[in-house]
């Protein structure tokens, strides 16, 4: 039997891909834990999507798990080099699919919704987490732009998705600020065809 501990992580620190020994707290060890909860997240929203969420979003959301495996080589591994500006735009083009079939919010709104509504708003945060701690690893490791790049894209594709599947659950968004309640547009999910 294969054991899966190793014990070497016993005292605070943790081997790299390089077999570097460093601390727990080390800026790479944090932006890949970081990226790893955003991805570990989204697999708990893919589980808990209804059927009718489940045959679009299910292979959309393990599409970007395994480009954040991609994402996270790229940081861990010398020259490797997977995540290109073709992922970026890719997200860029799917986020413009889902706003042109999700009604305009006009202020701040509340992150929730229904199931997977809220869900996607979560692993946003997260998104954004992990966006912080690249940031905060490229001071003292160099990067590729396009890392950051995805990063930032990926936080905006989870909201506009978020909005999407509360639209389709028929679920209002919340304004931030009671008296801008009248600000939300609605539209019934059957006016805007399915989801896209």
């Amino acid at each position: 039997m294969v054991k899966i501990y190793t014990k070497r992580g016993d005292a605070g620190q943790t081997m790299q891909t390089t077999g570097k020994m460093v601390s727990k707290t080390d800026p790479q060890i944090q932006a890949l834990g970081a990226i790893d909860e955003c991805q570990s997240y989204l697999g708990v929203v893919v589980a808990q999507l209804v059927p009718k969420h489940s045959a679009k979003l299910a292979p959309e959301l393990q599409n970007v798990q395994r480009t954040l495996y991609h994402l996270q080589a790229d940081i861990a591994v010398p020259r490797e080099h997977q995540i290109t500006l073709a992922a970026v735009t890719q997200l860029e083009t799917r986020i413009d699919e889902i706003m042109a079939h999700t009604p305009r919010i006009k202020g701040f709104i509340l992150p929730g919704g229904g199931p997977a509504g809220a869900g996607l708003q979560y692993a946003r945060t997260l998104a954004r987490k992990a966006e912080r701690a690249v940031v905060a690893l490229s001071a003292g490791q160099t990067l590729a732009p396009v890392l950051l790049q995805y990063l930032n894209r990926l936080s905006d594709y989870l909201f506009a998705l978020a909005l999407r599947a509360n639209f389709l659950d028929g679920v209002q968004e919340v304004p931030s600020k009671p008296s801008d309640a009248t600000r939300i547009t609605t539209v019934t999910p059957e006016s805007a065809g399915q989801f896209r």
